[in-house]
């Protein structure tokens, strides 16, 4: 059993090692841009601190040529020409229960353009940004850290975890927990709050949604 360990310590190690990096920076005027995470496992969006777009992605053997941007109507796409890695060692397939981190983004974007994030099953972390932001997953962690703008969030099972300053919340989880600063509360929570400039929006059937509420004196 100890090999067995040591061994799936070690694979994991090289893939997560041998990760390299590629990265695209733009200059763009699009006030919307959609990004699609099919092939990464994890994806961090930031904002930046200039008006140019950034893109680095984090894989095996990654080249600028896996980034793919492209401009239409003043809304512009992002996504990821990645090959999904198979495997049919018996060893992952028996032991390995977490997924490895084979292929990961972070997208620096200017805070006046709105954001939309698809994706199947995937980790998203949006650090604080000040971008009105839509994120529609299957599954998987969202990790808002505080919300700054309109924030929508839609998926099927996974965890959600968000901090909010006077904003609007209307929270659904049908068969998962809502967590309200520590308490446990009903399958739905909506509350209005009177200077309000926000509002978070998240719609889920299993997920469990923790939530930590500040108000701004």
């Amino acid at each position: 059993m100890k090999r067995v360990f040591l061994l799936i310590f070690l694979l994991t190690s090289i893939l997560v090692f041998s990760q390299k990096k590629a990265s695209k920076k733009f200059e763009t005027t699009v006030n919307d841009i959609e990004i699609s995470t099919e092939g990464l496992d994890d994806f961090v969006l930031e904002n930046s601190e200039s008006e140019f777009l950034e893109i680095f992605l984090y894989a095996e053997n990654p080249n600028k040529q896996h980034i793919v941007f492209e401009e239409e109507n003043n809304i512009a796409t992002i996504k990821f020409n990645l090959q999904e890695f198979k495997t049919d060692e018996k060893v992952f397939r028996k032991f390995i229960t977490k997924r490895l981190n084979r292929a990961s983004a972070v997208v620096k974007i200017p805070t006046h353009i709105i954001v939309t994030i698809f994706g199947d099953d995937i980790n998203i972390a949006s650090k604080s940004c000040q971008n009105n932001l839509s994120v529609f997953i299957e599954k998987g962690n969202v990790k808002l850290n505080t919300v700054k703008e309109n924030t929508q969030v839609k998926l099927y099972s996974g965890n959600v975890f968000a901090t909010t300053n006077n904003a609007d919340m209307d929270v659904i989880s049908t068969i998962g927990s809502i967590n309200i600063n520590g308490v446990l509360v009903a399958k739905s929570y909506q509350k209005n709050e009177e200077k309000s400039t926000k509002k978070l929006t998240i719609n889920a059937i299993k997920a469990n949604i923790f939530l930590t509420t500040q108000k701004t004196q």
